[in-house]
């Protein structure tokens, strides 16, 4: 079964669909499941805003309080402890996703799609690492087993891979995708947003009969 999944790396409800995903999946031992992760930026005029934290700049984008925004942050902190994710929103770096965006599109024609997603996800909302950052996009590309050249290549190259992301976005808007994350399974169900482990599974059931 092939399972399609329009995502934004800043976007916490990704994040956390993506571990409800992956305990629906262990439900299903004796299946197998090609994942397919595509690009989608919630905010593509996103700016590097160096010493504005991640409140300040929800309450101004939202048109909120500071403390409705860090009610907010709290909240979806709570759920993603909930999947067993630890955010930590006072570290994050307020970046644009397009480059982190490019270097997925490698790691997916290197079979790592899976891979970067877990560990760009992992250093935004965890390590509070900067995602704007060249050298930091290297050093998580390595990691995740790419070769160092391509991915300062893809880094320093801004039309690399630039047309694969694009093109992930384009079939969004024609399916009518609103928010991510959004699963489309074998094109002949979607689930859209960070459902429960148990709708999940009731798509891939239905999408098996």
């Amino acid at each position: 079964m092939k399972i399609e999944i329009w995502s934004d790396i800043m976007c916490p409800f990704c994040y956390i669909g993506k571990r409800l995903l992956e305990s629906a999946l262990d439900e299903f031992p004796n299946d197998r499941f090609e994942i397919e992760w595509k690009s989608f930026q919630l905010d593509p005029s996103i700016t590097s805003q160096p010493g504005k934290d991640i409140y300040t700049f929800l309450a101004e984008h939202k048109g909120i309080t500071l403390g409705q925004s860090k009610e907010m942050h709290k909240g979806v902190a709570e759920r993603a402890k909930s999947v067993g994710l630890d955010y930590n929103f006072d570290k994050t770096i307020i970046s644009n996703s397009l480059t982190a965006h490019r270097i997925i599109q490698l790691a997916k024609s290197k079979g790592l799609g899976d891979e970067m997603e877990e560990i760009f996800f992992r250093a935004y909302f965890t390590e509070g690492r900067d995602l704007g950052s060249d050298s930091t996009l290297i050093e998580l590309g390595a990691q995740c087993g790419l070769e160092v050249n391509e991915v300062q290549d893809v880094v320093k190259n801004e039309t690399l891979y630039l047309s694969k992301v694009a093109a992930d976005i384009d079939e969004a808007q024609k399916i009518g995708v609103q928010g991510v994350p959004f699963f489309v399974f074998d094109r002949k169900y979607a689930v859209s947003g960070a459902q429960p482990v148990e709708a999940f599974v009731q798509t891939i059931n239905e999408v098996k009969k």
